[in-house]
């Protein structure tokens, strides 16, 4: 193991973004992302989970949810595996956001803040084209001009960053390799240009863990891993049930079973139906049958 944290585990996703106590750092890394669009000086986190405002509609579970002094919104989600429907999944949590904006009676005027989502995704979408960064507003589909400014979201291909560290030109893009490479590094680089690396080094520290935390970070380690290697054999199984049948119902059973799978594997150790929910896409009820 290395000697940082693994940030693309839930545990550490949360520990470096999700923190009251260190929520400079995740400051930092959107003012960043939206350095010449506007400036964050302080954010307050809001509840992760929000619940259906009927029986029959489906709740939401964000990574992290805040709110900036303006009123506006930010949801950031870490996504390892792609998804069926993983663009209409992102598009449904900040449609979801701005709705729950409306309030009752007849004084409201739909004064809107702005809802941003970033989506980190340790995989390549497929369909679109290979970019680090895929920005998407709404605009007129002719010339182009921003309609509204209400709803941004920011997709971040993680594979497709390939730049080395005396190559980062930016503090995104420092950004973007401190979080990459870090468990492979063995000290942080940049921390003589943005003492906020200084802080990050000593919170993904895994020798500064408490014995507590540690444990919570090896199981979250443990299931990111088991994860992957579930999700490569099912691909994979998938792949040549597909061939072998000569059809795309191979494929789609190949995917099917891998969630089951994973679903299976992760509640035998004792991960939380949310947590399961968000890696697998099954619903509560499918996992309660498991």
């Amino acid at each position: 193991m290395g000697r940082f944290i693994n940030p693309f585990t839930d545990v550490g996703f949360k520990r470096i973004f999700g923190q009251e106590i260190n929520k400079d750092l995740l400051i930092d890394f959107l003012n960043s992302l939206l350095v010449g669009e506007r400036h964050i000086e302080d954010i307050t986190f809001l509840d992760k989970e929000v619940l259906p405002e009927m029986l029959e509609q489906r709740g939401v579970i964000y990574d992290i949810y805040c709110t900036d002094t303006n009123g506006e919104q930010f949801i950031v989600e870490m996504q390892n595996r792609e998804q069926t429907y993983f663009r209409e999944r992102a598009l449904y949590y900040v449609s979801r956001t701005i709705s729950r904006q409306g309030e009752r009676g007849i004084h409201w005027q739909f004064d809107l803040k702005a809802v941003y989502g970033v989506f980190f995704m340790n995989f390549v979408l497929k369909g679109s084209t290979h970019k680090l960064r895929t920005d998407v507003i709404l605009s007129d589909r002719d010339t182009h001009e921003q309609f509204s400014d209400r709803m941004r979201m920011i997709f971040l291909e993680l594979p497709s960053f390939t730049k080395e560290e005396d190559e980062c030109e930016t503090d995104f893009e420092r950004w973007i390799y401190v979080l990459k490479n870090m468990e492979t590094l063995q000290r942080l680089p940049f921390k003589a240009r943005q003492a906020v690396f200084d802080k990050l080094e000593q919170i993904v520290d895994i020798a500064s863990l408490s014995k507590e935390d540690r444990m919570k970070y090896d199981e979250s380690i443990k299931i990111y891993r088991d994860n992957l290697a579930v999700m490569s054999f099912a691909e994979a199984n998938g792949r040549e049930k597909g061939r072998a049948e000569g059809k795309a119902e191979g494929r789609a059973e190949g995917r099917a079973e891998e969630k089951i799978s994973i679903a299976r594997q992760m509640k035998a150790d004792g991960v939380p139906t949310e947590v399961i929910m968000k890696y697998t896409q099954l619903s509560k009820e499918d996992i309660e049958q498991l």
